[in-house]
This record gives C-alpha cells, sequence and structure tokens, in this order.
C-alpha cells in the first residue's frame, strides 16, 4: 500500500515536472513567436515608412515647385506693374506736353492773325502811299533823300513783316506736327498699358489658381506628414518591445530611446556611429534568441545544459579558448561560473557568450583592459551599458571608427566571423548595415 501511495506521489510530481516543463517551454515558444510576429510587422512598417516618405517627398517636391510657379508669377506681376505705373506716368507728362503744345499753338495761331492784321495796315498805308504821287512826296519832304528813305522804310517794313509772318506760320506747322507726334506715342503708350494690364489680369488668375492648388497639395502633405508619423509611432513602439525581447532581464532592458542614449555615450568615447552600434546590437541579441539559456555544467569539458529542459550540450564552451577567461570574469565580478547564464550553442560552434552583446569569454578578456580604463572598474558583460561600451570598443579596433560603409561593413564580419573574407557570413553584415539604416532613419524621427 506505501509503495504504492509512493509511486502515485513520484507519478504526480513528475506529472507536475513534465506539465511544468512544458508550459515553460510553450512560454518560450509563445515568447519566440511573439517577437518573430513583431519583427515580420516592424519590416512591414518600415516598407510602408519608406513608401509614405517617398510620398511626402514627392508631395513637398510639388508643393516646392507650385511655390516656384506662385512666386514666378508674382514676381511678373510686380514687373507688369511696375510698367503699367511707368506708362501711366508717360502718358501723364505726354498729355501734360500736348496740352502745352497746344497752348503754345493757339499763341501762334493769335501771334499769326496778330502780324496779319499789322501786315494790312502796312499795305494799307503802302498803298495809301501809292496814291500819293512823287511830286506831292517830294513836297512833304525837306530834302529829297528823306523821301528816298520814307519809300525804303514802308517797303522794308513790308518785308519784314511778310517774314515774321512766315516764320510764324512754320512754327504753327512745326507745333501742330509734334502735336500729333506726341498724341500718336501716347495712344500707342496707352494701347500697351492696356496690353499689360490684360496679362497681369491672366497672370494673377493663374496665380490665384496655383496658390488654390498649393492650399489643396499643403493639406495633402499634412495628411501624408500625419500618417506617416502614426506609422513611425507604432514601428517605434514595437522597437520599444523588441528591446524588451532580446533575452535581457526585463528590469534592464532598455527602450530604444534608452538604448540610443547608451549608444550615443559610447559615441563620445569611441567615436562609433550609434545606429550601427545598435544595429549590431540587435543582430546579436536577434540571433542569439537563447541568450542567457544555459549553464555550464563542466568547467574541463566545456559541457553546458539548458537551464529550462535540462538538455547537454557537448559543445556548451570552447574548452581550451573560452573557459578559463569565463573563470577569471565570473571569478573577479563575484559570479558563480556554474550559475551564470549564457548562450546555448547553435547548431554549428560552441555556445557560452555573454550578456546582450553577446561576448565569446575570450574576445571579451582581450578588449577587457581597454574597457575598465575608460570605465575606472572591472566591466561587467552582463551589464547594458558596459556591454554596449565594449561593442563600440571591438568594433572601433576593427575599423568602424571610420563611419564610412565600408568600414563599419568590416568591422561587422570582423565581429561575428573574425575576418572580412568568408562569403558564408557575407549576409550578417549586410544585414547590420541595412538595420543601421532603418536605424537612422529612426533616430531621425525620434530627436526632431
Amino acid at each position: 500500500m506505501k509503495r504504492t501511495k509512493k509511486l502515485l506521489v513520484v507519478a504526480i510530481i513528475f506529472s507536475l515536472l513534465v506539465t511544468g516543463t512544458g508550459l515553460f517551454v510553450h512560454a518560450q515558444t509563445d515568447k519566440e513567436k511573439e517577437r518573430e510576429e513583431l519583427e515580420a510587422e516592424l519590416e512591414r512598417l518600415e516598407r510602408e515608412i519608406a513608401e509614405a516618405q517617398r510620398d511626402v517627398t514627392a508631395t513637398e517636391a510639388e508643393k516646392q515647385s507650385l511655390q516656384h510657379q506662385i512666386d514666378r508669377l508674382q514676381g511678373e506681376i510686380n514687373h507688369l506693374t511696375a510698367q503699367i505705373n511707368r506708362n501711366r506716368a508717360v502718358i501723364n507728362k505726354l498729355g501734360l506736353q500736348i496740352a502745352d503744345t497746344q497752348d503754345s499753338i493757339i499763341r501762334t495761331t493769335n501771334k499769326i492773325e496778330q502780324s496779319r492784321e499789322e501786315l494790312s495796315e502796312i499795305l494799307r498805308a503802302m498803298q495809301a502811299e501809292g496814291r500819293t504821287s512823287t511830286v506831292e512826296i517830294l513836297l512833304a519832304e525837306d530834302d529829297l533823300s528823306s523821301v528816298f528813305g520814307s519809300l525804303n522804310s514802308l517797303e522794308r517794313l513790308s518785308d519784314e513783316t511778310r517774314s515774321i509772318l512766315t516764320d510764324v506760320k512754320d512754327l504753327r506747322r512745326s507745333l501742330e506736327g509734334y502735336k500729333e507726334e506726341l498724341e500718336e506715342d501716347k495712344q500707342e503708350t496707352e494701347r500697351i498699358a492696356r496690353i499689360q494690364e490684360a496679362q497681369k489680369r491672366e497672370e494673377e488668375a493663374a496665380r490665384r489658381e496655383r496658390e488654390s492648388l498649393y492650399e489643396m497639395t499643403e493639406e495633402e502633405y499634412q495628411r501624408q506628414v500625419a500618417e506617416k508619423e502614426e506609422l513611425e509611432k507604432r514601428a517605434e513602439e514595437i522597437r520599444n518591445r523588441l528591446f524588451e525581447l532580446v533575452g535581457v532581464p526585463d528590469t534592464e532592458a532598455p527602450t530604444f530611446e534608452e538604448a540610443y542614449e547608451i549608444a550615443k555615450w559610447v559615441e563620445s568615447i569611441t567615436g562609433i556611429r550609434p545606429a550601427f552600434l545598435l544595429s549590431i546590437i540587435q543582430q546579436e541579441s536577434a540571433l542569439g534568441k537563447n541568450v542567457g539559456q544555459c549553464h555550464l555544467a563542466d568547467t574541463h569539458s566545456g559541457a553546458s545544459v539548458h537551464i529550462s529542459t535540462g538538455q547537454r550540450y557537448s559543445n556548451g564552451i570552447h574548452p581550451s579558448r573560452d573557459i578559463p577567461p569565463f573563470i577569471t570574469i565570473t571569478s573577479e565580478l563575484g559570479k558563480d561560473p556554474l550559475k551564470t547564464p549564457v548562450s546555448c550553442p547553435m547548431s554549428v560552434g560552441y555556445g557560452g557568450a555573454m550578456g546582450p552583446a553577446q561576448f565569446i569569454p575570450s574576445t571579451w578578456q582581450s578588449i577587457r583592459g581597454q574597457v575598465r580604463n575608460i570605465l575606472g572598474r572591472e566591466p561587467n558583460p552582463w551589464s547594458i551599458r558596459d556591454s554596449f561600451l565594449a561593442s563600440g570598443v571591438l568594433l572601433t579596433n576593427s575599423g568602424a571608427g571610420s563611419r564610412t560603409r565600408q568600414g563599419e561593413w568590416n568591422a561587422a564580419m570582423i565581429y561575428f566571423s573574425g575576418s572580412t573574407t568568408n562569403s558564408s557570413f557575407f549576409w550578417y553584415a549586410d544585414q547590420v548595415i541595412d538595420r543601421a539604416d532603418r536605424f537612422d532613419r529612426d533616430i531621425e524621427v525620434m530627436i526632431q
């Protein structure tokens, strides 16, 4: 009976253990599935954001084109207005000149009439003199010279009067001709002014039409910007959630903005581009979905065991290359090497990567001194801030400090594979560069 109860208890405990393990594995599967779904959603949103950006850019170009047309038309309208005003001034001036000329013609005509009357008087005097006989003139004058003087004076007076009359008539004809020219100039200027007025009305109508189109385009532009901002907001929410799913304890997981601030701090020390550093960290964490899911089980063979399932891996940590530095690192940080989480091995190679930046112990050991000198204390690969800085140092040592596309691509290759020539790992560097480009756009939106 006791044996039966004991077996029953064992069966129940085993059942609970199996069930509990199943629930944990299921929870892990759900978490990974959630990440995959979020990554797919983020990728789709980024495509939509890129398309929205193209629409915004095209609409912005259309706005600029319309604004340019409006400015050009306004410039032409201003030019026409100036010409019209100048022509109006010319017309007014010509009107005054015509009026002055008309007055001169009137005065000249009056002078002609006056001269004609004077000449008539002279002619009548000459006729009167003509009716007087020479004997009478001789008898009237004291001497002969006086007689000839009187006759010559009358003839000279007649000639001068005729000459003045002729000059005055010529002046009137000249003034009348000048008046005709002024009137023709005035008519031509008025015609040009009417044409310019009509042209100005047409261009003002065209400007109003462009302004109406500009207002419509501005509304479309604002709508597109709002849609793009909404997409970016959703994408940002997903990125924040993704950073919480990279295998780092929830209490330590940074948001995208917090991660960017850390990356900016690393940039101030190493010169590395924040978007590139964030891309490397994201790539490493995404690859290591099992970050921190194993413990070292044997310090001699390097075997590790899965924390939740108990699965054993013979290739847990490289025994000669990585176990000695791992023991040193954990010891100096006061950690138990057999209870400190590391990555489980993937399908090929070894596991044993530490923290969110996935540092292999031997790699961490190679740059630990540099990081220690910067921090003034022993760095911790499981610390978000320390691991970001260490990644920045390592990547800068590999050429990322150049901030060129090729320099960063080479650094990503060295970070992952140790060289830049292994074509089997080109995909890794390509993905890092592409993600860095997306992060750059995200950062630009975030800091505006």
